[in-house]
């Protein structure tokens, strides 16, 4: 018959099985999608770590436009994705009946105004090029900056109904090119002046100090991360948000000097110099 020493260390043992098996996280594979651009480096720094540490097991997508990388979230291909605006979002809402929202802002680099063919804005000749993205939303916050450096007055629109046509005034004779987002930083080489999307110039190599002017962005111009509204309520999207917030995703992002001049989101505190 077992002594009662042996029933005891049995017992015990049977115990922290179960307490480990109790302990232990829970693995859950989470999708998360990107367009090219400095937001999954971001996740991957300061965000993934956080999420593995409750467990989960990352996959990251990368895809080639917004379009497609919201229709994933939607269709549930992917959990989430971050690459966007407030404003686009709307808009990509609107036009495709779907219901996604943004649950956290994340750090975003501005839009800004460069060049390879010229060191400065002065000495303009009428009939200069400007490229700028030819999608309604992303086309306003280009005019917006032109308008800022005096080149241009526009009209009031709503973003999604911005066109060329809203452009009233034309200061120094400037010729609107018209263009995919995308193809900005392939368009230096051609257009006397481009205006591209912050994500675009980081992933072209570009810095934010090269360009000559960046948009004072703001928010719903600030991106986000975007889930199903019909999931914004799960555990994965709250804890995404917490990873998010997090003081270690602050300090990696902060620690950094790449992500100097990008807009940090609200919840950032203030910088301790």
């Amino acid at each position: 018959m077992p002594s009662f020493t042996r029933i005891l260390t049995s017992l015990l043992l049977s115990l922290a099985v179960v307490a480990n098996a109790q302990a232990a996280p829970e693995t859950r594979e989470l999708k998360v999608g990107f367009v090219p651009g400095p937001y999954i480096d971001e996740f991957k720094v300061g965000v993934q770590p956080e999420l593995e540490k409750k467990g989960y097991r990352i996959k990251l997508y990368e895809f080639s436009t917004g379009l497609e990388a919201n229709s994933a979230v939607f269709k549930g291909d992917i959990d989430a994705n971050v690459m966007q605006h407030t404003v686009f979002l709307n808009s990509y809402n609107e036009r495709n009946k779907t219901d996604l929202v943004g649950i956290v802002q994340v750090p975003t680099p501005p839009m800004g105004l460069y060049s390879r063919k010229h060191r400065d804005l002065n000495n303009l000749k009428k009939g200069f090029t400007v490229a700028v993205p030819n999608d309604p939303v992303n086309l306003q916050r280009a005019l917006w900056i032109l308008q800022r450096l005096g080149w241009i007055r526009i009209r009031e629109n709503k973003p999604v109904d911005v066109t060329e046509l809203d452009v009233i005034e034309n200061k120094v004779g400037l010729k609107l090119l018209l263009l995919e987002n995308a193809q900005g930083p392939r368009a230096l080489d051609d257009a006397d002046y481009v205006a591209i999307q912050g994500n675009f110039a980081i992933f072209a190599k570009l810095k934010l100090s090269e360009a000559f002017i960046l948009e004072d962005m703001k928010s719903p111009y600030i991106n986000v991360l975007a889930v199903k509204k019909t999931r914004q309520g799960e555990t994965y999207a709250r804890d995404l948000v917490e990873a998010y917030r997090s003081e270690s995703f602050q300090k990696a992002i902060r620690a950094d000097r790449f992500y100097d001049g990008f807009t940090l989101p609200d919840y950032f505190s203030p910088r301790k110099d």
